[in-house]
């Protein structure tokens, strides 16, 4: 952008070292979007974006009666004088150091009145927030005799004046598309405040935790030992984000003798191409704040959305697309599976998949319901299927010799009719009639694709009226929900992506398209090949 270009008032964030610009100086071509200004100031307010919407939130106990912003600090005194009492009381400032340092929609809730320069771009915010505006000299985006029209008409010109591109592709898009992206931006930036430092997270996949959990004007900082996670947290009153199976319950403990929060992390549901065992790193997380979505004795973010979540009708049809696109690319956490195909199946028989875990995974030892073997799970799914033709999976993680959870051919295929280990889990769940899973996330994979699901344990999809549950499922889970409402909450709402080519913040189908089009590299390739001899090396010797 020129140096004599206004800066666009709907702009990304500066997510370091990353070109995220979403608005190009230039004339935009008339869009019917513009042609309802009430309707489109409707979804910015929704969204709280433009101008500096990432900076810190201003500190208020209550709104500002009026907002003042002036230029210099002989302005504000000049301002100042103009107050009565109680307008002084409840004013806030905004000076001229901090101009470019607030949210503003923060400093604009409920205020009565903004003060400002017509080239202030919150007056414009201000106009599409429904707040009465005093304007103090001309400029472009209003002039102090301006009425209520003008200053809409002035907000309107300089959100149609820019033209707008879509940050993943470089492509031309649409105004309420870039709000929307803006808008999940947004809400990424306000869920990582006051997260100051981070422990238990592995080294090959630090870059992209950075990522995940950036937030302006407050450094993550990444550590090993748990006593300097809880004094960074201590000293600042801020949060150390966990990735729970990396960090002892000393730091649980030590953690809630200090008073300080704790916030989880973990792998996303659609997470890279390649396992996380063989140092891949995720394009997917997700960042719980109550507890975490594989245990049931207590709730979780993602239970909180499922069960209370108004899913309006948009949001539902994004879910079936969504749902419908993995399906179609064959797509599953780990991988794409377009180019398998699953082996032959008995004709006239019900066929049943069952996938292995990991047995001590933390899913399985939290939401297993005391049940930790393969081999167990197996013997129960043969009793309650004692007709059917029964696949066994077991977990690319345990047969890459990476984890515990082997099982000898020889006693599965006692209870099941083939071990299946080649290709990918999507083929297969194309096949099967049914799956029986104790906490597995192939149930969740298997329901999108509308096979019925037993549950042996209690995973996060359990309990919520589309499988057949034959462990504990909490109370909290008493609401019944549609499958594309059950995607919905576990693939848009609760995670949070990065593109694999950008490397920004993205929505699931940005990944989803990068997975289908075999365009997500590992920045870390070279390293898998080493962890797949040393996987095959450690097999030899169990």
């Amino acid at each position: 952008m020129s140096a004599t270009a206004p800066q666009p008032l709907l702009r990304a964030p500066p997510f370091p070292g990353l070109d995220a610009g979403v608005a190009i100086a230039g004339i935009a071509s008339a869009s019917p979007e513009n042609s309802d200004p009430e309707a489109l100031f409707a979804r910015i307010r929704a969204a709280r974006v433009g101008g500096a919407f990432w900076e810190r939130p201003a500190a208020l106990s209550r709104p500002a009666t009026v907002v003042l912003r002036p230029r210099s600090p002989g302005e504000a005194a000049t301002l100042a004088s103009g107050l009565n009492q109680q307008e002084a009381a409840e004013a806030l400032w905004i000076t001229p150091a901090r101009a470019d340092a607030t949210d503003p929609w923060s400093a604009l809730d409920g205020a009565g009145l903004l003060v400002a320069h017509g080239d202030d771009e919150w007056v414009a915010l201000a106009c599409i927030a429904g707040v009465p505006v005093r304007v103090l000299s001309p400029g472009r985006f209003g002039a102090p005799d301006d009425g209520q029209a003008e200053l809409e008409a002035a907000a309107l010109r300089a959100l149609d004046t820019p033209r707008y591109r879509d940050p993943f592709t470089g492509d031309a898009t649409t105004l309420f598309a870039t709000i929307m992206t803006l808008a999940e931006w947004r809400r990424i930036i306000d869920g990582n405040r006051g997260i100051v430092a981070a422990c238990g997270m592995a080294w090959w996949k630090r870059e992209e935790i950075r990522r995940f959990l950036w937030c302006p004007g407050q450094p993550l900082r990444i550590v090993s030992r748990p006593a300097r996670a809880l004094g960074l947290a201590q000293r600042q009153d801020g949060q150390v984000a966990i990735w729970p199976s990396r960090v002892s319950p000393a730091l649980l403990a030590a953690a809630a003798d200090k008073g300080v929060p704790l916030v989880r992390v973990e792998d996303g549901f659609v997470r890279s191409v390649g396992l996380g065992s063989n140092l891949v790193p995720p394009s997917s997380i997700v960042v719980d704040r109550q507890g975490i979505h594989f245990d049931p004795s207590g709730p979780s973010d993602l239970e909180t959305v499922l069960a209370s979540t108004r899913f309006a009708p948009d949001l539902i049809e994004r879910a079936r697309a969504l749902r419908e696109t993995i399906v179609a690319a064959g797509i599953s956490k780990y991988s794409t599976g377009a180019a398998s195909s699953a082996p032959p199946r008995q004709p006239g028989r019900r066929l049943v998949l069952v996938p292995a875990q990991v047995e001590d995974d933390m899913s399985v030892l939290a939401g297993g319901g005391g049940l930790h073997s393969n081999l167990e799970l197996l013997r129960r799914v043969r009793a309650l299927e004692p007709d059917a033709e029964i696949w066994f999976r077991p977990h690319p993680d345990v047969d890459a010799g990476h984890r515990k959870g082997a099982v000898p051919d020889g006693e599965v295929l006692q209870l099941a009719d083939r071990i299946v280990r080649e290709g990918g889990m999507a083929p297969l769940l194309d096949v099967v009639d049914a799956v029986h899973v104790l906490t597995s996330l192939t149930g969740f994979e298997a329901l999108m694709r509308g096979r019925a699901v037993t549950c042996h344990g209690t995973p996060f999809y359990a309990g919520w009226g589309l499988t057949r549950d034959l462990g504990t499922v909490p109370d909290r889970r008493g609401r019944a929900l549609t499958l594309d409402e059950l995607v919905a909450g576990v693939l848009i709402l609760y995670p949070r992506y990065l593109d694999p080519v950008t490397s920004l913040p993205c929505p699931p189908e940005v990944l989803v398209r990068r997975m289908a089009e075999n365009h997500a590299p590992n920045r870390l390739g070279w390293v898998a090949p080493l962890r797949r001899w040393q996987g095959r090396f450690m097999a030899m010797w169990r």
